[in-house]
This record gives structure tokens, C-alpha cells and sequence, in this order.
């Protein structure tokens, strides 16, 4: 199963995350699939390649709780219903 998750970076106590979508048995710092944004909990930053996350979730793939916590925020889900179409 793909997860969409966070990826540790940066220096020791300045940490950031990149959200990638990999496998759910891979380690946290394995190559992902592809990287789709980015999160700085210091400053509250958040990037996030929207298009791409919509099609990785269409494709199957489950966020973590951080990762979903994130995407409401930025309104990814409100997008990604406005794009399936309704039977």
C-alpha cells in the first residue's frame, strides 16, 4: 500500500519535513515514489504540489494522521471531491 507521509530533513533540532508518497514498508528515510510538498513546524510553512497529492489519493494511497491533519488544512480534500464525478 502507498502512504503519503513525512520525511525527516534538515539540521539537528531544525528540523523539516518533506510529504512523499512511498510504500507503507519502507523506513521513514528510504527514496520515496515522489516527493508532493513540504512542512516546516517551526514557522508553520507549507508547500504543497496539490495536483499531484489529489492524483496519488485518487490512485488508492492513505495519508498519515499528519499528513491528513496537513491536507485539511490546506483544503486538498474539498478539491479532490470537487474533482470525482458523482454517479
Amino acid at each position: 500500500m502507498i502512504k503519503l507521509r513525512l520525511k525527516r530533513f534538515g539540521k539537528k533540532r531544525e528540523v523539516s519535513y518533506r510529504i512523499v508518497a512511498m510504500p507503507s514498508t519502507t523506513r521513514r528515510e528510504a527514496r520515496p515514489l515522489e516527493e508532493l510538498g513540504f512542512y516546516n513546524p517551526r514557522t508553520d510553512e507549507t508547500r504543497l504540489d496539490v495536483p499531484g497529492i489529489v492524483r496519488r489519493l485518487k490512485q488508492g494511497a492513505q495519508p498519515t494522521d499528519t499528513v491528513r491533519n496537513i491536507l485539511e488544512k490546506a483544503n486538498v480534500f474539498e478539491q479532490l471531491k470537487a474533482t470525482t464525478p458523482e454517479n
